[in-house]
Formats: C-alpha cells, structure tokens, sequence
C-alpha cells in the first residue's frame, strides 16, 4: 500500500523490512530501555505500528482482554522491571486505558502508553472519524492524559518522530511517571533518515545531587541518630522509584536498627531479615510494631508517603523532633 503525505509520494516497506522506519525504530527503542513485553488490544489504528513491533527479536506482544487489563498489565510489568509499555488503538482504546495510566501514574511508574493514531492526512481535514465521540476533534484523548503522564507526543509527521519518541521515552525514565505517544497509523511502515538502523545508545543522564549539601545532611542524621538509645528505621513506598531497596536493607544490617516498612511498602525489604519487626500501619499495624516504632527515641523514614490510608487517618503517633524524613526520594 502507497500512502501520500502532504505532496510527498511515501511507499511503506515490509513490517520486516531492515530499512529504518518509525516502527523499527520505536520497537528498537523499547527493548533498549528494559521492555521485553508489550501489553495490548489490536485496533485498525495501531494494526501496522502492531507488525513492526512483532517483529522486533526482542519485543513480545502480549494480547489483552482489553485495554483496561493491558495498562494494569503493564502496571505491574514496570513496578517488576523498571519501566512498562501498552499499546492501543485511537480514543476507544485510550480513554479505555486511562484508569490504570493514571493509577500508574499516582504510583510513580514509568509506563510508555503507545496509541495508534488517526492517518496523518486527516489532520486539518475535519474529518469525523470512526472510534472517536462523533466530533472533527482528534486531541481529545491527549487533553485527557495530560492530567496523568509527564510528556504527550503527537507523532503525525516523519520529520520530528525521532526526537518526539526519544524525548517521550527518555522523560518517562527521569520523572518515572507515564507518557503518552501517539502514531499516526499511516506513519510506522515508512523509511525515514532519521532513523538509523542502530538508534544511538539510550543514554538517561543520572540525576545530580548537592555534594557539599549530602554531606552536611548525612552528617547531621548519624549523630543525630548516634545519640539515639532505641532508633527504628522505616521504609516507604518511594523506595522503589529510586531504586533505594538494596540500599535500605544495608542500612538496616549496618546500623542494626529494627526496621519496619509502610503497608504500601509491603515486599520491598526481606520479611525474614533479622531485624524486620513488621509493617507499621498506625493501630492496625503488625503485633507490636507500633509499639516499638512510636516509643523510639528517634526513627528515620525512607521514602514514604503519608495519606489518609498509611496513617490510618492522620492518626499515627509520631512526634517531629524524633523524625528523620528522607521523602524528596524521586
């Protein structure tokens, strides 16, 4: 099939072609940040972008019963992996798909959320498109997800798919929240300069950090805690986003402070540690881990989030001058 793109005569290749196309080049890019399985549902919008991601070596394409169940899929993919990716088909399939973007979103996840979009020779046209509510709008599905992903990228032309794609995935890692891509579905089949056979190594810069600032504030917590008779040491949920698990569990064998976790923490330190007294959840936390945490003379939390749900409705027992909160994790 030859489609036109503006005055430009476009022939797409085979989905297992070596030429360098968009949807070559998105699939490449995926298996390059960590995703070995993408999650989705089928549509004529996302039908061909579908074939080059199947025939990426590295990729499976995991169908799903619909595109609720492939967004808490890949939900639950990026909280096992690190990042996460679904695929959908234009307004039917992405307004479908929300609800679990947004709890991905909530729980700071990096999810790549991919839509097959409208042809790009509809843009402009007003034209009123099947799979949408009947109106010549196709920017009502990124209106909805600009609530709940970073970074929103329109791809409709050939011209800056590269830096759109690579800024969305890219965003996606740094802030670990969701992004929201959408292809034109007329776009993946198409050779392109831009992208090369071998995309540039994926490189995310590591954040940076204040030395001389560290260094005062880890000084001030160990004698702050050095004074200490009986300190505790909590985990939080933000202690997977930044990737700090490993790192807790060795303060924990070093300092030989008891240590408990938030009960959206659950799983994120061994239970069979040493020291592991439970999950501290305000008055209905494990037998005596309340006990043991508010009667300390100093505790130290990594990572949490305090909600009307952990603190069992702002009813924990905690006084400020004992607390140490290392919570700007992310």
């Amino acid at each position: 099939m030859d489609v036109k793109i503006g005055a430009i005569h476009n022939p797409t290749v085979p989905f297992n072609s070596p030429e360098p196309t968009l949807g070559r080049h998105l699939a490449r890019r995926l298996v390059q940040v960590g995703v070995t399985d993408v999650f989705g549902v089928p549509g004529d919008f996302n039908l061909t972008l579908l074939d080059h991601l199947i025939n990426e070596p590295g990729l499976n394409f995991v169908g799903c019963c619909n595109e609720l169940n492939a967004g808490y899929a890949a939900d639950g993919y990026a909280r096992a992996h690190g990042v996460g990716a679904c695929v959908v088909t234009f307004t039917v399939g992405g307004l479908s798909v929300l609800n679990a973007i947004a709890g991905a979103y909530s729980e700071n996840l990096p999810l790549i959320c991919i839509v097959g979009g409208p042809n790009s020779n509809d843009y402009g046209t007003n034209r009123i498109l099947h799979h949408t509510i009947g109106l010549p709008d196709f920017t009502q599905e990124q209106r909805c997800f600009q609530t709940v992903t970073c970074y929103q990228a329109v791809v409709n032309n050939l011209e800056d798919a590269h830096e759109m794609i690579d800024t969305a995935i890219s965003t996606s890692l740094k802030e670990s929240k969701p992004v929201y891509i959408s292809i034109s579905c007329n776009l993946p089949g198409i050779p392109h300069p831009t992208f090369s056979r071998e995309p540039v190594p994926f490189f995310i810069a590591p954040r940076l950090s204040n030395k001389m600032g560290l260094e005062a504030a880890v000084e001030a917590a160990a004698e702050f805690l050095n004074k200490a008779v009986k300190p505790v040491i909590v985990g939080g949920p933000k202690m997977r986003v930044a990737k700090a698990c490993d790192a807790f569990v060795e303060l924990a064998d070093a300092s030989g402070y008891a240590v408990a976790v938030m009960p959206s923490a659950k799983g994120m330190v061994p239970e069979h540690h040493p020291h592991f007294i439970g999950t501290y959840w305000g008055a209905v936390s494990t037998a005596f881990c309340a006990e043991i945490v508010e009667s300390a003379d100093a505790y130290l939390f990594a990572g949490p989030i305090f909600n009307d749900y952990s603190s069992v409705g702002y009813s924990l027992l905690l006084k400020r001058e004992k607390t140490i909160m290392y919570s700007r994790i992310v």
